[in-house]
């Protein structure tokens, strides 16, 4: 196996940063012509995180080929411009999961199953694969959730002790993120636990390599020295990942410590310069904008950021295309009514609703989209928010005042979205058929599906091609039923199904821009590759900005 394996664990406590620091190091390892690849091994029990409430989890970010996976993926994508899929993330849930199927179908030849060996070596299985193939990456990078001293991480940090015996130490490295904290009423640094952690490490038989120290500044070089001796680890092998301005510039705090060239180093690696300018410029664009626009997401999930990573993200990368800062004024939707909604909305840019599942503030992002819609204030609806402005559409230009989905109102005379019972599945080459009842994980179109663009439009305009694929995660669709009566009324279907039988964009021509999509194009967007329909509704906030 030529693939070399990098394992990055985290102590101490959660949100230290292990996903933005595997993925600066896959960015710099990238940058020196290095084929990496990436892996996320989470230790909750559910199966994935698409049954997850967004207020505990966070975003749940799909890959094109259709798996619900941690938002981490996310970062991955975005740092090392590839297409990760369900080979990239894997939860405790799925691998007992796994594990008890094989049982029942007595593949361990009726002997006792227990946690080492048969959980160990499904997780060691797991994370093998990613070596597997022509296609092999020269690293894969593999971070564990969690922080050391967690019982259900026990499993996974077993699993990749035995990995290090197994491959031998010139194609395994460890690296341990940890906290550094600075106690401003003492003036000092402290390293406790720093060495806290590494000590709970040691004692499962894990010895780190290099030490990745969260702190808010650069250390001086005697504290490096310090945790260097009391953790036993090289004093070059000890780095800092500090606070910055801009999650980009970390690969290149990182770099200037040095960090991608110690690795190689210890991993045998090619002794190459890495080539950095396109990153440096990205940073510098977004550092030094030449304006700013103000664009309000109304969502129900506005309290925890991290609910709508991507979304923030791929909004940030429109206006570095834009060469303009972007102020995001989030907006909770249970707050906004008829009457609200010019107050909570006054003097925004761009409005954008995003996506979401339940009942619970859809009337205010109604509300939302109405105010946008009339007071031609560019919009842009993705998943249910292309669905609510289906909805808003129907009830106030075409008069079908009872309009809504069927998730919300089974009662409604006009389900103009609503469930569909049939639909081909392009991942399963299957005719899927689902209802109500059936399992919540396993009810939506997932994963990027074709979707054919009509000329002279807005989305052809962005897209400036005929056909492209994008990332879906959702229950209900348009009803074709509806089709006509709506585009009689000036609703533009630019986006279908190759077959014309789903509705995935709509828009409006008389607006400055007003366009909802059924997918998640913010699944897709890049740092230095922005999203079309996020440059393009960047850009027509600046300019109606511009004109106002």
């Amino acid at each position: 196996m030529k693939t070399k394996f990098i394992f990055v664990t985290g102590g101490v406590l959660s949100s230290l940063g292990k996903g933005l620091a595997a993925a600066s190091l896959g960015a710099l390892l990238k940058a020196r012509n290095i084929s990496v690849t990436i892996q996320k091994l989470d230790p909750y029990i559910n199966v994935d995180p698409g049954t997850m409430n967004p207020f505990q989890h966070g975003e749940v970010f799909v890959t094109d080929d259709g798996a619900e996976t941690d938002l981490d993926l996310g970062h991955y994508e975005r740092y090392l411009n590839i297409s990760l899929s369900h080979k990239n993330n894997t939860t405790s849930g799925a691998i007992y999961n796994n594990v008890i199927a094989k049982e029942r179908r007595g593949d361990y030849l009726g002997g006792t199953v227990q946690v080492i060996p048969h959980i160990t070596d499904e997780i060691k299985r797991f994370v093998l694969a990613l070596g597997e193939g022509e296609d092999a990456p020269d690293v894969a990078i593999i971070e564990i959730g969690g922080t050391v001293g967690d019982i259900e991480g026990l499993p996974f940090l077993e699993a990749i002790r035995q990995l290090r015996s197994d491959l031998g130490r010139d194609n395994c490295l460890n690296i341990h993120l940890t906290l550094v904290p600075y106690l401003r009423a003492a003036g000092e640094f402290k390293t406790k636990p720093t060495q806290h952690s590494v000590k709970e490490l040691l004692s499962i038989g894990i010895q780190p390599d290099i030490i990745l120290c969260r702190c808010e500044q650069v250390m001086p070089e005697d504290l490096r020295k310090k945790i260097a001796l009391f953790c036993n680890v090289d004093p070059d092998a000890v780095f800092c990942s500090i606070d910055v301005g801009n999650i980009y510039e970390l690969p290149l705090s990182f770099f200037e410590e040095g960090f991608d060239q110690k690795v190689a180093i210890m991993m045998r690696l090619p002794a190459r310069n890495a080539h950095l300018e396109p990153w440096r410029e990205m940073v510098y664009n977004f550092a030094h904008p030449k304006g700013e626009v103000t664009i309000a997401i109304v969502g129900k999930y506005v309290d925890l950021k991290e609910a709508y990573k991507s979304l923030h993200e791929a909004l940030m990368h429109g206006g570095v295309a834009n060469r303009v800062a972007v102020n995001l004024r989030y907006v909770n939707s249970e707050q906004i009514d008829e009457k609200s909604a010019a107050t909570l909305l006054a003097g925004v840019d761009g409005i954008l609703v995003p996506g979401g599942f339940g009942y619970r503030g859809v009337e205010g992002k109604v509300n939302a989209i109405r105010y946008a819609r009339e007071n031609r204030i560019p919009f842009f609806g993705i998943c249910l928010g292309m669905q609510c402005a289906v909805i808003e559409f129907a009830r106030h230009v075409a008069g079908l005042e009872d309009a809504n989905s069927e998730e919300f109102d089974k009662n409604s005379a006009n389900k103009v979205i609503y469930l569909m019972t049939e639909w081909y599945d392009v991942h399963t080459k299957n005719v899927e058929r689902r209802n109500e009842t059936s399992d919540k994980g396993g009810t939506m179109r997932l994963g990027a599906y074709p979707c054919k663009i009509a000329p002279d439009t807005r989305a052809a305009e962005a897209y400036g091609t005929d056909l492209v694929h994008e990332r879906h995660r959702h229950r209900y669709e348009f009803n074709n039923a509806f089709k006509d009566v709506l585009a009689e009324k000036g609703l533009v279907y630019s986006g279908v199904s190759p077959d014309d039988s789903l509705v995935e964009i709509v828009e409006l021509k008389d607006h400055p821009w007003f366009l909802g999509c059924q997918f998640h194009p913010e699944f897709k967007s890049r740092p230095m590759q922005p999203h079309p329909l996020f440059r393009d509704f960047i850009r027509a906030a600046v300019e109606q900005k511009a004109k106002n």
